[in-house]
């Protein structure tokens, strides 16, 4: 049988997953009696919820005798980790592109590790069903993209299809009415145009696992391909661990991929990709040989994270009532075993009792983190996001990221005025009729807490997407603090309607009345840059006189939502996120109103 390994690649949001979906059901892969759900692939809560892909996954589909190995990877930049990974397992790549939004800043980071790993791309331009779509355009973007990230003869000559993966329709023409309900032109591409997999079908068994599973009928498992020689169920190999060790086991489960289906095989052949049971601690990199032939493949190389969080175990008077896991040590076990699956987390031990520094690739790599553990019933506390800061030859360097704004024109002087402040250089500019797209190079720091601000001075029209680009020499003091001061609690107990009507001219309210509140936590925004320590708690005084609003109903404004990442973003260097199942609470780290007035006195000496 023959077989192509292909990874979907795209900038966020530009319609891989759905695209995977149409190929399953497009292709003669799926039973008659089958169905599936749109974007099957995002199996995951949080990635149905927030219409992202987290995690690579794989699938594979039949197409005219050959079996295509697909594997869907995230689009967004905090977890290119995973796409990195996806690179060793494939021969080709499928760039989705917007017919409207063109190359992104996602678009270029896969692009550019597609064609260092000298990958053979075929080009989908979708949602060319859009009015605005320009999809000749678009593919004239990409040839510039092309040439200026270097690639070869071959990599230029890439073949197009133009496509709406919503719609179930594809042609080779960018004329919008040869667009037919068929996916065949993208599947008779990857056969034609993608490589075979180079592999010796006779050599000694050389595997490499690129992705890691977890069946809790069968422990841990290693996905990826075979590169050498043929891997059977129950035989004795060896494992060439990343510290240079060597660890026998045995092959327990095999299980190939088909349609939506993992199905337990006896045998692979090289070139296909499959995932391996019976090693209970196997990791992303690590070589599995035949025994007596032990070589290790070259290392899977993982970009280093660029931000990170401290994590501690909650201490606020609210401490244990709402989570399952709450100790120390089922929090110290649940980070680590989430290093085991995540890359390009690292977890280790700060200076301080029960804490815990934790860095990812971004802001929402941790934030999905936080939400995964705050779902499965753990309670727990984080401090503001900061960028990694490394010391090279005894100087300070720092994360710079590549960031592009899509904005209409009116709104251009306010966005460069906002990103110049924050430290961003502006490399280029250029404008259409309404819209203006503005290229800027800016320290990772400037991005921390951004979006809140951007969204305002565009009135939520503007889009901003950013990639890391490397380590500059930090100038200049951190940035990224929140102007504004907080109002902050004074008493501990329930929220009352007169309390937060006496305070709503101070500024702007987290909370409801009747809430349960503490000394410290954070209830509001003040609308000065000073924090303002309130009740609200306070009932109105009982008394036997009359009054003509006695029966007036209290009308209080709306509270602010502050969702996880919003209030990540939202917390200064003296304040904490304290994170439960049931509520997402914003602190002072010193919740003592008069402890801290005397430590802020003396900060200000």
């Amino acid at each position: 049988m023959e077989i192509r390994n292909v990874a979907i690649i795209a900038h966020v949001d530009h319609g891989k997953t759905t695209l995977v979906d149409q190929l399953l059901k497009k292709s003669e892969t799926l039973e008659s009696r089958e169905t599936i759900e749109d974007r099957v692939m995002d199996s995951n809560d949080i990635e149905r919820e927030r219409g992202i892909t987290i995690l690579a996954k794989n699938t594979a589909v039949m197409y005219k005798g050959c079996k295509i190995n697909i594997l869907d990877t995230p689009g967004h930049a905090d977890f290119s980790g995973e796409v990195e990974r996806i690179m060793k397992m494939v021969d080709g790549v499928v760039l989705v592109v917007d017919a409207y939004e063109g190359a992104m800043p996602q678009t270029r980071f896969v692009l550019k590790e597609a064609l260092e790993n000298n990958l053979k791309p075929i080009v989908v331009v979708n949602k060319v069903d859009k009015d605005s779509a320009r999809p000749d355009e678009v593919v004239d973007e990409l040839l510039d993209l092309f040439i200026e990230l270097g690639a070869n003869d071959d990599q230029l000559e890439f073949k197009v299809v133009f496509a709406s993966a919503t719609h179930g329709t594809s042609s080779l023409s960018s004329d919008i009415t040869t667009q037919r309900e068929t996916m065949n032109p993208i599947l008779d591409l990857i056969v034609s145009e993608i490589p075979a997999p180079s592999v010796e079908k006779d050599g000694h068994l050389q595997f490499q696992g690129a992705l890691l599973d977890y069946n809790e009928y069968v422990g841990r498992m290693a996905i990826g391909r075979i590169k050498k020689g043929t891997m059977r169920t129950n035989t004795m190999v060896s494992c060439m661990r990343l510290d240079g060790s060597i660890k026998s086991f045995r092959i327990q489960k095999l299980f190939s991929f088909l349609g939506l289906h993992r199905t337990e095989i006896e045998e692979a052949y090289a070139g296909d990709i499959v995932a391996v049971a019976g090693l209970a601690d196997i990791n992303v990199g690590e070589t599995i040989c035949e025994v007596g032939y032990e070589e290790s493949l070259p290392p899977i190389r993982i970009s280093e994270p660029t931000v990170e969080m401290y994590f501690s175990v909650n201490n606020s008077p609210f401490a244990g009532k709402e989570g399952k896991f709450v100790t120390s040590t089922k929090l110290e076990e649940r980070l680590y075993r989430e290093t085991q699956k995540d890359v390009s987390l690292r977890v280790k031990k700060s200076g301080y009792h029960d804490e815990w520094i934790v860095s990812g690739r971004g802001e929402l790599h941790l934030g999905i983190l936080i939400e995964n553990m705050r779902r499965e019933g753990y309670e727990f506390q984080v401090a503001k996001p900061k960028p990694i800061i490394k010391e090279i030859d005894g100087k300070m360097y720092e994360p710079f990221e590549y960031v592009q704004i899509d904005i209409p024109n009116e709104y251009t002087g306010p966005t460069i005025e906002l990103i110049g402040r924050l430290g961003g250089i502006l490399e280029s500019m250029t404008n259409d009729i309404s819209q203006t797209r503005l290229i800027y190079t800016m320290p990772s720091r400037g991005l921390i807490g951004v979006t809140t601000d951007f969204m305002t001075c565009t009135k939520g029209y503007g889009t901003m997407s950013h990639i890391f680009l490397d380590y500059r020499p930090l100038e200049g003091g951190l940035v990224g603090n929140r102007k504004l001061g907080v109002l902050v609690a004074t008493n501990e107990g329930k929220t009352t309607a007169y309390g937060i009507g006496q305070i709503e001219d101070r500024g702007v309210l987290f909370i409801e009345p009747n809430e349960n509140v503490y000394e410290g936590q954070i209830v509001g925004e003040c609308n000065k840059e000073e924090d303002l320590a309130v009740n609200v708690v306070k009932a109105k005084q009982q008394t036997n006189q009359r009054s003509s609003s006695k029966d007036m109903t209290v009308v209080l404004k709306r509270p602010r939502i502050m969702p996880l990442e919003v209030c990540m973003e939202y917390i200064n260097d003296d304040e904490l996120l304290e994170v439960t199942p049931k509520n997402i609470r914003l602190r002072k780290k010193i919740l003592n109103t008069s402890e801290r007035k005397k430590f802020d006195s003396r900060k200000e000496r």
